[in-house]
């Protein structure tokens, strides 16, 4: 596996960024489709309604929501498949919205992908 960065959608583009994913289930407030410069948009890998209405971005629930979210990524295996080969074949760089970079679904898509 060559490199998986995660980073915010509204962050500038940039050549290092390579293929460019957008995992959220909702498009980014305030960003316009010539802004968002991503080659992909995969929301059905993002999590479920309710689970991120459960996880409202608290961190007292990021463990808990980390183990549901990896849960639910079990039933997309070929899409998870088709972004690891991305990552071994070039950069791969996963988008998200939320404002908490440390504690968000992308943090554990990459999780995920680095597992296998």
């Amino acid at each position: 596996m060559k490199t998986i960065n995660i980073k915010r959608v509204y962050d500038d583009k940039s050549k290092d960024d390579g293929y460019r994913v957008f995992i959220d289930r909702l498009w980014p407030r305030g960003v316009s489709k010539e802004e968002a410069h991503f080659d992909e948009w995969l929301k059905e890998l993002a999590p479920s309604t309710e689970l991120r209405k459960w996880f409202d971005h608290k961190p007292e629930r990021f463990d808990e929501f980390r183990k549901r979210y990896k849960k639910e990524l079990q039933g997309y295996k070929e899409v998870l498949d088709k972004l690891r080969n991305k990552a071994k074949s070039g950069k791969l760089t996963l988008l998200f919205a939320a404002k908490d970079a440390e504690m968000n679904n992308a943090v554990v898509m990459k999780e995920v992908l680095e597992e296998k």
